[in-house]
């Protein structure tokens, strides 16, 4: 199997899931297979649903728009193009996914295909449903994936290479277990912003999306604002009100209701508008319905800071601040080729 047919497959994949997306869920005609997908990958969400109350409709329907747009020809061949193929030794990529938002895992999933390697995937428990269905549709649409793709609830063993992501307590062990083995062990990070109090309502309103979306659970989300002293937040609290309807879901607002008592309780300082709480903290892994900040001084201070501690921020939010910073309102939209923690998945498994 060369590129373009693994090309070709997750194109169709791509077309397979623009059936479902945050406006509608709806059969489209010219969909190769979907007399025998569509009807169970709706089954397949609802497991999801029903296993983890993370994993809600409006969750799940977003992460599958936005793989259907990731998944053009287009970006495909854009992404793959930077790449030289012609020489992989064709081994055995072990990953072991996180599952804290749905489909987190993907990404690695797609690379070690996309690089012609076998793929042997140890899923959470907390998002299991989703991807061994869409994995089905890959060796429908391309025979030759059969074979490449094993999906385990047990050790892993018999692999060459391994892609593990987890928090920084299993990071330790995946570091000693996984010692002799090429890896790229995955740790704890979270995405900051950093406001000059100039900002647009507009591009406040988007940097609540960048909070809000997916309960705040991905490390691409932003758990903390970087603000200048004096900072005035009733713009921002104004902008984050579009996203007040979160707290009628249960398990936030049971997170938020604990969270305020363990504060108020602790007698710390918090502004809050009924659904979020914005507290001064050091930190960056704010609670859910939490968000923490910390002032800074100049630019100059701030790039220092961030520079010391870029081994635990995922993405930077900001307008002209930085370079590599990412737009408000886009941290839930990496392209393909955009990296977790920076480091470049594919050339990493074509030179294993």
């Amino acid at each position: 199997m060369d590129l373009q047919q693994r090309i070709n497959a997750f194109a169709k994949l791509g077309d397979f899931l623009s059936q479902f997306n945050t406006s509608s869920i709806e059969r489209k005609e010219g969909i190769e297979a979907n007399e025998l997908f569509f009807e169970g990958f709706k089954h397949q969400m609802k497991l999801a649903k029903e296993y983890n109350g993370w994993f809600t409709d409006a969750n799940v329907l977003f992460s599958l728009e936005f793989w259907s747009d990731a998944l053009s020809t287009e970006n495909l061949n854009k992404w793959t193009s930077n790449y030289k193929f012609d020489r992989v030794e064709t081994k055995t990529i072990g990953i072991i996914m996180a599952g804290n938002i749905p489909l987190v895992g993907f990404h690695d999933f797609l690379s070690v295909l996309i690089t012609g390697h076998n793929v042997l995937v140890k899923q959470s428990s907390n998002d299991k449903h989703l991807l061994p269905f869409l994995a089905k549709y890959l060796e429908i649409v391309e025979p030759e994936f059969k074979g490449k793709i094993t999906f385990t609830e047990e050790k892993l063993e018999n692999f060459d290479a391994v892609i593990a992501t987890g928090s920084n307590n299993t990071a330790r062990y995946f570091e000693y277990y996984f010692k002799n083995q090429p890896s790229i062990i995955r740790k704890n990070r979270n995405s900051i912003a950093i406001l000059t109090g100039n900002e647009t309502l507009e591009q406040l309103e988007a940097l609540s999306d960048d909070i809000f979306r997916y309960y705040g659970l991905g490390c691409r989300n932003v758990s903390k604002l970087f603000v200048p002293k004096d900072y005035n937040f009733d713009t921002f609290f104004n902008a984050v009100y579009k996203w007040h309807p979160i707290i009628h879901e249960s398990k936030y607002a049971n997170n938020y209701d604990y969270n305020k008592a363990v504060y108020l309780m602790s007698e710390f300082d918090m502004l809050e508008n009924g659904f979020l709480m914005v507290k001064e903290d050091e930190s960056y892994a704010s609670p859910i319905a939490t968000i923490f900040f910390e002032y800074y001084n100049s630019k100059t201070e701030l790039e220092q800071k961030i520079s010391s501690d870029k081994d635990q921020i995922q993405c930077i939010v900001a307008d002209r601040f930085t370079e590599n910073e990412v737009a408000f309102g886009e941290t839930q939209k990496p392209q393909l080729w955009d990296y977790a923690d920076n480091v470049d998945t594919v050339e990493f498994l074509l030179k294993i």
